[in-house]
């Protein structure tokens, strides 16, 4: 791997003078690099198996990035090199939460989806996780949750072998719970392994898999494995309230992350599906 690394320093013209792995998993391998121009991070990952991975987490991230709204790591270069895709950013150093963090994190998510436009989608398709994310462009936003969200992960699990039954009836049902509220521009994987703390103790936001969609997405997400104080939900709604009913929504919206840990991680995602099928059936 040191082999790549220094390859990547000569295609950019500086010297590596030391790395260490920061982590990693079976998608992408991390690097915190120590050049003679500064410190850097380089996402590593095998370019045949996840195309364009990086191209389009490097749109997402300035996509992000032109909200100003959070903090979002600048991006020196996505590019490839011996079948190893590899992204390079700036290295931000973390630290402790200051004070107000979590009612700076309420306004900030605020302003990011404050970003609107007429339509739902993107005008690329990304990722989450390592799996394929649609983005077809949508005016009505039951329709684009169904049909870019929901659907691509439920015939990915049957073609796994999982067994579904009744989805058209669902899907009819839930398009009448959703509202058609306009477009969010939304991180779309907002767990809290997706934000770091800066050296400034503001929130980062990494790891994105952006669209315009439902900001109740997001929200959902955030109480799905937990880690979010209180606070910012009950922040958020006083300063832009969400639509009557948004609670009573949260499932409809975590659907869509529990297929993706599903076709992920495996089975013990499955009672989980089927338990909010079964709550619209």
């Amino acid at each position: 791997m040191s082999s790549i690394l220094y390859k990547i320093a000569e295609e950019n013209a500086f010297d590596l003078i030391d790395f260490r792995r920061l982590h990693g998993g079976d998608v992408n391998e991390i690097f915190h690099l120590k050049t003679n121009i500064g410190h850097r991070v380089v996402k590593l990952n095998n370019a045949l198996k996840y195309p364009n991975m990086f191209k389009f987490e490097h749109k997402g991230l300035e996509l992000l990035r032109m909200s100003n709204s959070f903090i979002v790591p600048k991006v020196f270069k996505s590019s490839t090199i011996d079948d190893t895709s590899y992204l390079m950013m700036e290295f931000i150093q973390s630290t402790e939460q200051k004070e107000n963090f979590w009612e700076d994190f309420a306004f900030k998510l605020i302003k990011l989806h404050s970003c609107s436009r007429e339509t739902f989608g993107l005008d690329f398709d990304n990722y989450i996780g390592s799996l394929k994310q649609i983005n077809l462009s949508n005016k009505n936003s039951s329709e684009f949750y169904i049909e870019s969200r929901l659907d691509p992960q439920f015939q990915m699990a049957i073609d796994r072998g999982f067994e579904f039954s009744n989805l058209n009836e669902f899907y009819s049902n839930i398009s009448h719970e959703i509202p058609n509220e306009e477009s969010a521009l939304i991180h779309g994987d907002l767990w809290n392994g997706n934000y770091m703390v800066s050296d400034r103790g503001e929130a980062v936001l990494i790891d994105p898999a952006v669209a315009f969609a439902s900001r109740e997405m997001d929200l959902a997400m955030m109480k799905l494995f937990g880690g979010f104080a209180d606070e910012v939900f009950e922040i958020y709604d006083e300063n832009f309230p969400l639509i009557e009913g948004w609670k009573d929504r949260i499932e409809i919206w975590q659907l869509y992350y529990l297929l993706v840990h599903l076709n992920l991680f495996g089975k013990s995602y499955y009672p989980s599906v089927v338990r909010i099928l079964d709550r619209y059936i």
